[in-house]
């Protein structure tokens, strides 16, 4: 088993490149009027360097970051 940390999310489920996630509260963009709502699905997720952020593409807003603590797995 690798010893190196992995990505989780708010409930501990393993995240990959390629996942989609959804919001688990609304959230403020930085720099931006927009606001993204709770349950908001964000398809094919890239994990960075960081363990707790990840990026994504929304129709909004392109190579957003998010925190790991504000999203959940879904299939």
């Amino acid at each position: 088993m690798s010893d190196s940390p992995m990505t989780v999310d708010a409930f501990g489920n393993t995240l990959s490149s390629g996942d989609n996630i959804q919001l688990t509260q609304q959230l403020d963009v930085k720099g931006t009027k927009i606001s993204l709502k709770k349950g908001t699905k964000v398809k094919n997720i890239r994990l960075t360097d960081d363990i707790e952020e990840i990026t994504a593409n929304t129709p909004e807003i392109k190579w957003l970051v998010l925190k790991t603590c504000f999203v959940k797995k879904v299939d």
